[in-house]
């Protein structure tokens, strides 16, 4: 029962003490944005203001029409720029031109 015991308060106690795995994904935004530009040749492409939050912070998406990724950023005020999706074959969705006959 001891050895049971022991060994589980050493697996959730190295549990608690582990790095956060997403730690590796943020850094200064104009570092991560060039990585973006010259390695996966995406660019900004959408972006928004999020107000969900106690601060503001900016939403953004990268994508590339080349290479097919796409990368969604969380910028917050003090520059820190935060990888929160990445992906593959994204795609453009075309305007949809409103029919003639429809008021606006």
């Amino acid at each position: 029962m001891f050895k049971r015991l022991l060994g589980l308060s050493l697996l959730f106690g190295m549990a608690a003490t582990a790095p956060p795995a997403f730690a590796a994904s943020c850094g200064d935004r104009e570092v991560m944005t060039a990585k973006l530009e010259s390695g996966y040749s995406e660019r900004l492409t959408a972006g928004g203001l999020q107000k969900s939050r106690p601060e503001a912070t900016v939403i953004e998406v990268w994508s590339s029409d080349e290479t097919g990724t796409f990368t969604v950023l969380v910028t917050h005020a003090n520059g820190i720029s935060c990888v929160v999706a990445t992906g593959s074959s994204f795609f453009h969705i075309p305007e949809k031109e409103p029919d003639p006959g429809t008021p606006s």
